[in-house]
């Protein structure tokens, strides 16, 4: 297997990356959700605040609180109920406020915990009972530390978030193709995370880089089965955050550290009696492992492929203040819904500014002394915007301008791009493309850079969504367009489109939905 020619296929040709004939079973189709067997659970409080307008002062959270935490990150909020066909029986999808590829969300979400009523221990949390799982008890701040390199008190953070990948939950679907969707599933989760934690008031910080299999150990995972993506402390006390700086770690490898901890195995409840194999999914996943410690680095980002053009300044914004709760219950992700209206710069301007300064977080891959902006970028096709010639242009975020690229009306073009058209471009005034490096780092981190860089795309693309919501405003990612005519016509060069996310106002959908909270 070529690993570099499978990452060029999920960019530029899905189909070939893909095996031929590809048909989901539906009917075998696995949960949304997983969930294990006679361990011990703690219910969580279903009283859930229905407003989160102000961030909290730092203050160490109880049980209440950490559930109300968890279930704005990940509960199910919302069942719709869907009919395909007269004679057959109705389709439940179960949602929550950060979106998911085809509703799968292939993710699930881990915690370690240290807070009064409750053990001290590593949990899963079960977002269908609201509740959480007990898998180890016990403190394992040193092993958490050991795990990324030592270079995050552990010990002063009162809980760790382990954001992981299912490769079956969506795999059943997309096939190959599900590995790039699970990069940006998990990134979209994270955004969501990182801006509930601001609410409650909980300093964060994201680790991409880490042992692996210590780490899957710890959590009891099959790697075959499933492998974590990220891990997040959460903090309310001053905590020693390192990963800008070099750590000053002593060398340690997986397996050594594995030693220390027993092995466990669980029993969980598979709804699919057929559960195919995905070899490709395992082998990239293998090739991207950190086995020890020394592998840890940073990465010095590059600057843009951006030739000289007209730059149009934007107007200046305050910061925007909205109900967290409010917008992720609002938030709607528009098909053929959209309805085409004019879009005023102080709301494009407020749009792009909120997103990328929301955007800015601490994690251990920014190279602090030559840091050249964020790995992912802004670009737009604009139609209608008061004051802008229509066109394609980029975001500069440090000039808060945009950058022409190419002027013109390219919604057709877009619209020919898209391999199922279930969104008319031609009602919507702002189509947005989230870019990166066409590499994907592969040279400073391997092939760990391209999940790496889907999440990022997956966290920016969750914090334009909220912005777009908090302006009234919908959005409904895409990955099925054609990415090479995208970066034709961005006239890229070290750079490609990774998500494309059309943005405007749209008719209310007529359906029966209700949310799940008391």
């Amino acid at each position: 297997m070529n690993l570099n020619q499978f990452l060029t296929d999920l960019q530029f040709n899905i189909d070939r990356a893909n095996q031929q004939n590809w048909e989901p079973n539906w009917e075998d189709a696995p949960l949304s959700y997983k969930l294990y067997q006679g361990l011990p659970v703690v219910p969580l409080s279903g009283e859930v605040p229905l407003s989160l307008a102000e961030n909290k002062q730092p203050s160490k959270p109880n049980i209440k609180e950490i559930g109300h935490f968890l279930w704005y990150v990940y509960g199910i909020t919302q069942v719709s109920e869907s009919f395909f066909s007269d004679d057959a029986d109705p389709a439940h999808t179960f949602r929550r406020y950060a979106p998911s590829g085809g509703g799968l969300y292939p993710n699930e979400l881990y915690v370690y915990l240290k807070i009064e009523d409750l053990p001290e221990g590593v949990y899963h949390y079960d977002p269908a009972h609201h509740c959480l799982v007990l898998l180890r008890a016990g403190n394992f701040d040193s092993y958490i530390a050991a795990a990324i390199g030592d270079r995050c008190d552990i010990s002063s953070c009162f809980g760790t978030a382990f954001i992981s990948t299912m490769f079956w939950k969506n795999f059943f679907k997309y096939n190959n193709f599900s590995y790039r969707l699970q990069g940006l599933d998990a990134g979209v989760m994270m955004g969501q995370l990182l801006e509930t934690a601001k609410r409650f008031g909980f300093a964060s910080g994201v680790y991409f880089q880490y042992l692996d299999s210590a780490i899957n150990h710890l959590l009891g995972l099959s790697e075959q089965e499933e492998s974590v993506y990220s891990i997040i402390p959460l903090s309310v006390e001053t905590t020693n955050w390192t990963a800008n700086g070099t750590a000053s770690h002593k060398n340690i490898s997986s397996e050594e550290l594995k030693r220390k901890l027993k092995p466990v195995v669980f029993k969980r409840y598979e709804r699919s009696e057929k559960v195919l194999q995905f070899p490709k999914l395992i082998t990239l996943n293998e090739a991207s492992k950190l086995e020890s410690t020394e592998s840890i680095t940073r990465v010095c980002n590059p600057s843009r492929d951006i030739e000289e053009s007209l730059q149009i300044s934007l107007p200046q914004t305050e910061s925007l203040v909205f109900d967290l709760a409010e917008i992720s219950k609002q938030r709607s992700s528009p098909e053929m819904d959209f309805v085409l209206s004019r879009v005023n710069q102080q709301q494009l301007a407020s749009l792009l500014k909120e997103s990328m300064s929301t955007f800015s977080y601490r994690n251990d891959l920014d190279e602090f002394y030559c840091s050249q902006g964020p790995r992912v970028s802004i670009y737009g096709c604009f139609y209608n915007v008061e004051g802008i010639p229509n066109g394609a242009y980029f975001y500069n975020q440090l000039q808060h301008s945009l950058q022409e690229i190419q002027q013109g009306d390219h919604r057709v073009r877009l619209q020919t791009g898209l391999s199922i058209d279930n969104v008319n471009l031609m009602q919507v005034p702002l189509c947005l493309h989230v870019a990166g490096n066409i590499d994907f780092f592969r040279e400073e981190l391997g092939y760990r850079g391209y999940r790496i860089l889907q999440m990022e795309a997956g966290m920016l693309v969750q914090n334009l969504l909220l912005t777009a919501s908090a302006l009234g405003l919908g959005g409904h990612p895409l990955l099925g367009f054609d990415t090479s005519k995208a970066d034709e016509l961005y006239r890229m060069k070290v750079a490609t489109t990774l998500i494309q996310i059309p943005i405007g106002s749209y008719r209310p959908r007529q359906w029966l939905k209700g949310s799940l909270h008391s």
